[in-house]
């Protein structure tokens, strides 16, 4: 570094200023007095030669070259976190070890895939393949895992991405609305109004999974909820198997039970005024790039299976 570029925890003491609004708390956050954090900020001021703060008595804001500044000290913060992860994995034993926790329909559909193409390549490239443990829970677990840590990486599927966590897109997914074949609602001749679908008797995943969170989620946007006659089941192996047997219908991932659809022992139902669509992603806790590793080069993998790679996949 030159000697104008102030060390990185000044950097994070001035990104905490515009962040908080004030020297006080920034220094509270950074956990010095605030007499040290407005003397290491004189420094970095003349240190750098223009002025970047704006005090008064109502606290604390940048000046033009304080906002520039902060910029570039964000970039260079989330490089410096990246490289502290990759530095702790280095020197972990256990730094080819990934904990996988992942949502039911992405375990069983996408995952098995995603895993081995991940060996596969790592063999090509001469490396010793990495060693996966995978969880397979409800979307609301897998959030769960990740936060607490017992997770390095997690698959989940809904309507929003958690605020609290790093997430991208890694695919796409239609949840249609199934039947037995010969049942009533399978030879019916139009489709089921959103108003319907509320009052409909269904066989349906327990609260807290991301197929039900988006079926409840798209009710919502009418003001609906379920409020027929619900069968609750917590895998959606176990929800097929049931309307196959003839039990209620129920809204499935059409990557699920495309070949009972094309089988013909299941029939699509249509429906009308409603969005089922949802979007998987890749969760985890962190710098907001993920350190060279297992983790990236799985989510590298889903991302291009999927062909999301490329296109704005952050969302919010």
């Amino acid at each position: 570094m030159t000697s104008r570029v102030p060390d990185l925890d000044v950097l994070r003491l001035l990104v905490s200023v515009a962040r908080l609004g004030s020297i006080g708390a920034a220094a509270r956050a950074q956990g010095i007095t605030q007499q040290s954090a407005s003397e290491r900020l004189r420094i970095t001021e003349a240190r750098v030669g223009v002025p970047l703060i704006r005090r008064s008595s109502r606290g604390s804001d940048l000046t033009p070259a304080g906002v520039v500044l902060v910029g570039w000290a964000d970039r260079l913060l989330d490089l410096a976190d990246e490289i502290d992860h990759a530095i702790d994995g280095l020197r972990e034993q256990s730094g080819r070890e990934l904990v996988v926790w992942s949502s039911l329909t992405v375990a069983e559909t996408l995952l098995p895939g995603w895993l081995v193409r991940l060996r596969r390549r790592q063999l090509a490239d001469g490396l010793t393949p990495a060693t996966v443990s995978l969880v397979a829970t409800n979307s609301v677990g897998v959030l769960r895992g990740v936060r607490d840590g017992s997770a390095h990486l997690g698959f989940v599927e809904g309507a929003e991405a958690p605020p609290d966590l790093q997430a991208v897109v890694v695919g796409n997914d239609e949840l249609v609305l199934v039947a037995a074949a010969g049942s009533p609602l399978a030879r019916r001749p139009r489709p089921v109004a959103v108003d319907e679908i509320a009052r409909l008797d269904m066989t349906v995943r327990e609260a807290g999974s991301g197929t039900r969170e988006v079926i409840e989620h798209a009710l919502g946007r009418s003001g609906l909820e379920l409020s027929g006659e619900l069968v609750e089941l917590t895998t959606a192996t176990a929800i097929r198997s049931a309307v196959l047997a003839g039990g209620p219908p129920a809204f499935l991932s059409r990557r699920s039970v495309a070949m009972d659809l094309a089988s013909g022992h299941l029939v699509e139902v249509a429906v009308g005024g409603v969005d089922l669509t949802r979007r998987f992603r890749a969760v985890w806790s962190g710098p907001r790039r993920l350190p060279a590793g297992p983790a990236r080069e799985l989510v590298g993998i889903a991302r291009a299976d999927d062909g999301v790679v490329g296109r704005q996949s952050r969302s919010t």
